[in-house]
């Protein structure tokens, strides 16, 4: 039996969802506020200051802190039957449900919201790894429980719960540098669907990050 990994946003979706979902779980309020908190931040990262994973990790503070779990679970469940979907690359479709037909563990590897996804992973079959928000009595606290799950994080995170060495072969699916540490375990890797070999990136670290 083999084990596949895939990128979610730019991956499986024609586009990025993440900020999608928290349209669709928040209320027009409180994004409004939001995007008003968030203003200086997002001028940063269009002039690439700020990294991607500190907006996400603001955005997720001023948007879902207090949220009640199971309020946005439910709206999960909708994203899932109602947006995503729409996004969903047919050829993505198409080898996850190869890779099933072969009786491959399929996974999503990815730095959403595992709240987000889970509905969408479930109905599809298909494992989920991504990042985790903490918890308390119920609710968000606005914070992740561990590191966003991008770079060396995603494969730190598939050694925790796979033992890849019972795998015959290791297939990883990927469309940004974020993906680079999972692509360069698997035996065979696709970056934006076309074969991928790690030399051909030797600009960037195994971690995604820039060579010096």
């Amino acid at each position: 039996m083999d084990i596949a990994f895939f990128d979610f946003d730019g991956t499986i979706t024609d586009r990025e969802m993440f900020v999608a979902f928290l349209e669709h779980a928040v209320s027009p309020r409180r994004l409004t506020l939001g995007k008003v908190a968030l203003a200086p931040l997002i001028v940063g990262y269009k002039m690439g200051i700020v990294p991607a994973n500190t907006i996400r990790a603001a955005a997720v503070r001023v948007s879902l802190a207090g949220t009640a779990v199971a309020s946005a679970e439910q709206h999960a469940e909708s994203f899932g039957a109602s947006v995503l979907p729409d996004v969903i690359r047919p050829v993505a479709l198409e080898r996850i449900q190869w890779h099933q037909a072969r009786g491959d563990t399929v996974v999503v590897v990815t730095g959403a919201l595992e709240v987000a996804l889970r509905p969408w992973c479930a109905a599809t079959g298909v494992d989920l790894v991504g990042s985790v928000l903490e918890q308390q009595q119920g609710h968000f606290t606005g914070r992740y429980s561990r590191p966003q799950c991008l770079r060396q994080h995603k494969v730190s995170r598939v050694k925790e719960r796979y033992d890849l060495g019972s795998y015959s072969t290791v297939h990883a699916y990927g469309d940004t540098p974020d993906d680079f540490a999972l692509l360069n375990i698997a035996d065979h890797a696709h970056y934006k669907w076309q074969p991928y070999k790690p030399c051909a990136n030797s600009s960037f670290k195994a971690d995604g990050s820039a060579a010096a």
